[in-house]
Formats: structure tokens, sequence, C-alpha cells
């Protein structure tokens, strides 16, 4: 998997649209070629095999074929829509016993679930992320999402919103440490409320 040119979000957009409006072929073409090997990258990190990873990126990319027409650009932008189907794509994988790595933070819904139990279980784990995220500062949530929800290096991400490495460095880190007190935070309630119940 190659990617031969780099397009920027509005771009991606416009292919996922075309496909979803008119199956165009030649739109899909553009998008494999550009995004396939940041999705097959992205699975790598996520604890895929090469072979696995190559897998994902071809079930993902055929649900975005077929499902093209619920994409929304104006609830999420195509990375992120393309990087949950992925990460989704991966856990379905591990639940089928392929291989046994999933992190807590992947356990984020995609709208398309069909199986009630599954999208109810990932409801719930998704709004457990999504209210700790909301408590952090909007310029360390922006960044949260991009490195996390849209698998953007910090380079991507200095230069897409014109800010120094280190402040992107920085930022994260705070968010993080944030994010750690919030869910000790959680963890504590949660001790207390068990504790009670016996």
């Amino acid at each position: 998997m190659t990617t031969t040119d780099q397009k920027d979000p509005t771009q991606l957009n416009e292919l996922i649209l075309r496909i979803a409006q008119h199956q165009d072929r030649q739109a899909f073409l553009e998008l494999f070629d550009t995004i396939a090997s940041r999705l097959k990258a992205y699975a790598m990190r996520c604890g895929a095999s090469d072979v696995e990873a190559e897998e994902i990126v071809q079930e993902s990319l055929l649900t975005v074929w077929r499902k093209a027409h619920q994409f929304n650009p104006q609830t999420a932008s195509a990375t992120t829509w393309l990087f949950t189907i992925v990460r989704n794509k991966r856990i379905d994988m591990a639940r089928k016993g392929k291989y046994e790595q999933v992190l807590s933070e992947d356990l984020y819904p995609e709208p398309t679930t069909v199986d009630l139990e599954t999208d109810v279980e990932r409801d719930l784990n998704g709004q457990i992320v999504r209210t700790l995220i909301t408590a952090l500062p909007d310029e360390q949530r922006q960044i949260v999402y991009m490195v996390y929800f849209e698998g953007k290096t910090h380079s991507e991400i200095s230069n897409e919103l014109d800010l120094p490495l280190g402040t992107i460095k920085s930022r994260l880190r705070l968010a993080m440490k944030k994010l750690d007190a919030l869910v000790q935070e959680q963890m504590t309630w949660l001790i207390i409320i068990l504790m009670t119940n016996f």
C-alpha cells in the first residue's frame, strides 16, 4: 500500500461524498491511494501485525464503499470517520481472537453498528471517554482528538494549527495529566460505591 499524494481533509470529504452519491470508482481509488497506508500504520500502532493490518484496511475500505452514504461531514471529518472505522474493525478482530490487545480508549462507538448488545457496550464506554475529554480546555481537547482519534503526528498537528511543536507537546502532556487525575477520581468513587454495597 502506498500513498500517492496527501489530500487535505476537505478533499477527502469530497471523495467520500462522491462515492456515496455516485458509487464513483475513481473517487474510491483516489481515496485508497491517499489514505490506505496511513490507515495501515494506525492499525499496526494499535497492535495488529502487518498481515492483520492489511486485512483491517481492506475491510474498512469496503465498509466505506458500502456505507459512504452514512458519512456526514457536519459531524466528523473524513479522517476521523475513517480512523473510527479502522479502530472498530481492529476491536472486532480482537474479539474474534485473532489478537489480544484491546485498549480501553479504543472502545469508541461506530454509529453504523447493528448488533444491539455491542452497540450498548460501545456507547457506554464511548460516553465515559467523551465525558472525560469534555472536561479538558478546548485547546487541549482539540489536540487529544487529533492525536488519538485522527491518528495525526505532533508535527502534522503543529503544521495544521500553525503552532510550535513544543506547544503541541505541552498541551498534550497537560491534557494527559488532567485525564489521568479524572480517571483516578472516577475510580475512587467507583471503589466507594462498591464498598458501600457489601
